[in-house]
């Protein structure tokens, strides 16, 4: 088994413009051991969220390399790609990006059956009881508030035993009361299951819940 679950080498993210060449991220370098808990810091504009989605597969880099439980996913195929996140990846994301059109459990179940998990949707259910939804399970997104959403999200990202899970400013469109709940459940459920988890975001205090953190300013890594 690698060192390091995920293992970010010299990692640059630059697009062209109008005006010339952007660059999102310069040679950032770190990587993250098994069972880590990572908080990735910074202002507004500073590639937080384009790292998280390189390190995701989400997107390749310019130049430089990510590695993902030892499998270099620069080389990989597309296909390749969402296959290793399948099995490797949970999200959870500031906007919840649950299908609308989906139930609650439906939602959860989905990854479960892309994977062809045993009885998806059971899991589907003893996850959404976890989180405490055990009365949503055939609710749409629609009906359910902003809170209720993020714990479907939380357990359709756990559900499938992911060993790393990214978290893209889970709290950014809740209130503070709901989004102190979510966070503790997300600490719980991790400690838990003993995942990896990298979670972005601009709050210090959330930040210091972490084991590390790791500035970005300007799109470069800095030491504070």
């Amino acid at each position: 088994m690698a060192e390091s679950i995920v293992e970010v080498e010299r990692l640059s993210k630059h697009v062209s413009t109008g005006d010339g060449t952007l660059v999102i991220l310069h040679e950032i370098s770190f990587s993250v051991s098994y069972g880590e808990t990572v908080a990735i810091v910074g202002a507004s504009g500073s590639g937080k969220s384009t790292l998280l989605g390189l390190i995701a597969g989400l997107d390749l880099a310019s130049t430089g390399s990510v590695s993902l439980n030892g499998r270099q996913i620069g080389t990989l195929s597309e296909d390749q790609r969402a296959e290793l996140r399948g099995h490797l990846i949970g999200f959870v994301f500031q906007s919840f990006q649950l299908l609308p059109t989906l139930s609650a459990i439906e939602n959860v179940a989905l990854p479960l059956e892309l994977m062809a998990s045993e009885r998806p949707v059971a899991r589907a259910e003893a996850m959404l009881q976890r989180v405490g939804l055990g009365q949503r399970l055939k609710h749409y997104p629609k009906h359910l508030s902003g809170g209720e959403q993020q714990r479907v999200a939380l357990a359709r990202a756990f559900a499938v035993a992911p060993k790393l899970l990214l978290a893209d400013e889970p709290t950014g469109n809740l209130d503070p009361v709901t989004g102190a709940e979510i966070i503790e459940l997300m600490f719980e459920m991790n400690r838990e299951a003993g995942t990896t988890l990298m979670l972005v975001t601009h709050d210090e205090t959330l930040a210091r819940r972490c084991g590390r953190t790791l500035h970005l300013v300007a799109g470069k890594l800095v030491d504070y």
